[in-house]
């Protein structure tokens, strides 16, 4: 594993769900004792455009439970940052499979974000994009649905280095 933890939330352009998911995973790390406070998270997109602005109705998701994401640019998922990853969260089965082709050798943990979640609950996060507010504020409640397990599932991931 890698000195500093680095956790990489993944979608499709990075401007709707990676970088909510990128938020509040960092919001709930740094409620955290170290090394969970200190683990780095990012996003990224495995068809973004780098310097894109999160989509309006991602702002205003977030910006209801008070977290910023105004200053966000999206950014290409590339072997540099799968080579510094520690865990990657992705939001759809795709998603993995795309990671797995362009990045076969990469050493860094794959999930789904809601993979650890109990069923019936559903693995993936589907694509608010071009939808209403409430459709992004769904989205965004399913992945602080997922936070729970993901900072638990990364105690255990830094506890067996």
């Amino acid at each position: 594993m890698i000195d500093e933890p680095l956790v990489i939330c993944v979608c499709t352009a990075n401007i709707c769900r990676s970088p909510m998911a990128e938020k509040l995973l960092e919001h709930a790390l740094k409620a955290e004792d170290a090394p969970l406070s200190n683990i780095k998270v990012i996003s990224a997109g495995v068809s973004a455009w780098d310097g894109e602005a999160a989509s309006p109705n991602s702002v205003k998701a977030l910006k209801k439970v008070g977290i910023d994401l105004s200053k966000h640019r999206s950014r290409e998922l590339t072997r540099d940052l799968m080579d510094k990853a520690t865990l990657v969260v992705a939001m759809t089965q795709a998603h993995l499979q795309m990671i797995r082709q362009f990045f076969p050798n990469s050493r860094a943990q794959l999930m789904l974000v809601r993979e650890l979640l109990p069923p019936p609950a559903d693995p993936e996060i589907g694509d608010p994009w071009g939808s209403d507010l409430e459709s992004y504020e769904a989205c965004r409640d399913s992945i602080v649905e997922a936070i729970p397990s993901i900072v638990t599932h990364l105690k255990l991931l830094l506890s067996a280095e």
